[in-house]
């Protein structure tokens, strides 16, 4: 199953989930001991094992951030680049527990940058077109509807719908409380719904 045919299913058991409002969509969760931050501090020694599970327990979190706000044909290449520079910069994190709100910026700066540098008239090749399945073709415009959300909104609901992060993995790799979790999923996805029933998706 593709990325995107895991959006669309998830998406389909989601719509009927329902979560309690709150009253802020990007409250921060206090600084508290990260169970990643001897990982970081050996990476930032220059342990490479380290660093390469801290890619494996971050990769997710930095596709989801990348695909909510770049093509899907260019997130691979993107995380890769967020992780080498990630790695050529750790050195500036001044405290390891925040790694996982560090490492989100600087997947959101990269996507800005991706943008800035490409071409205005970018089109889908013949050849993709060919290639997408129906399936594949609905799930894309349920994504594209995503990236057209609130920022707070769109980043979140990828995680958890394509990703496939818990509400307290989103949590703890981005530094946002649960509560906010909650907020975003909830408003996202009612926001989705309406979207998503006025395109007929």
């Amino acid at each position: 199953m593709t990325k995107i045919e895991a959006a669309r299913s998830l998406f389909l058991v989601a719509r009927a989930s329902q979560s309690p409002e709150e009253s802020s969509t990007a409250e921060t969760s206090p600084t508290k001991i990260s169970p990643h931050a001897p990982l970081v501090a050996a990476a930032r020694s220059g342990d490479r094992e380290a660093f390469a599970q801290l890619h494996s327990s971050y990769a997710p979190m930095v596709h989801g951030i990348l695909l909510a706000r770049a093509p899907r044909s260019e997130v691979d290449d993107l995380v890769q680049d967020v992780f080498l520079q990630a790695f050529r910069k750790l050195h500036t994190l001044r405290d390891a527990n925040t790694f996982g709100a560090w490492l989100a910026t600087i997947a959101r700066n990269r996507a800005v940058d991706f943008h800035r540098r490409a071409r205005a008239d970018e089109k889908l090749t013949e050849e993709d077109a060919v290639a997408r399945s129906a399936e594949e073709t609905k799930a894309e415009e349920i994504l594209d509807v995503i990236r057209r959300l609130p920022e707070a909104y769109r980043e979140t609901l990828v995680l958890r719908l394509v990703e496939g992060l818990t509400g307290a993995e989103i949590a703890a790799r981005t530094n946002l409380t649960s509560a906010s979790v909650r907020v975003n999923l909830h408003r996202g996805m009612k926001l989705l719904r309406e979207e998503l029933k006025g395109r007929k998706v």
